[in-house]
């Protein structure tokens, strides 16, 4: 298990999106960047790159911050590829995200790249 504090682990890559989701409605950042290999990327809507989990987690904090609330989409079947896996989700109005995940030892799965929309 990649989260000590006990959370529900991502046992299959589309469980992140799910994951992420509802960690963000409640607030937990903690669990948000637990779903983050540490030296993870991620893209903003605003094209920016945010390199690591302190920089993805002050990301998140300030989001959580605003009340944004994350919605959830049309998860398409995960590509995977032996320990790796290609996810996307498609929003109502067109957006779309696209995810690398990673299979961890324990056989859980965690994002490496993660960008927000890209269309």
């Amino acid at each position: 298990m990649n989260d000590p504090s006990g959370r529900e682990p991502a046992r299959n890559p589309n469980d992140l999106e799910r994951l992420l989701v509802s960690r963000e409605r409640e607030g937990d950042v903690d669990g948000m960047i637990a779903l983050y290999e540490p030296s993870a990327v991620l893209i903003d809507d605003d094209e920016t790159l945010l390199r690591g989990r302190e920089a993805i987690r002050e990301f998140y904090a300030a989001m959580v911050a605003t009340g944004r609330k994350f919605h959830f989409g049309d998860q398409q079947e995960p590509l995977i590829s032996g320990d790796l896996a290609l996810t996307s989700t498609r929003f109502p109005g067109g957006r779309v995200t696209a995810e690398v995940a990673r299979r961890q030892r324990d056989g859980t799965w965690l994002w490496v790249i993660d960008r927000f929309s890209i269309s």
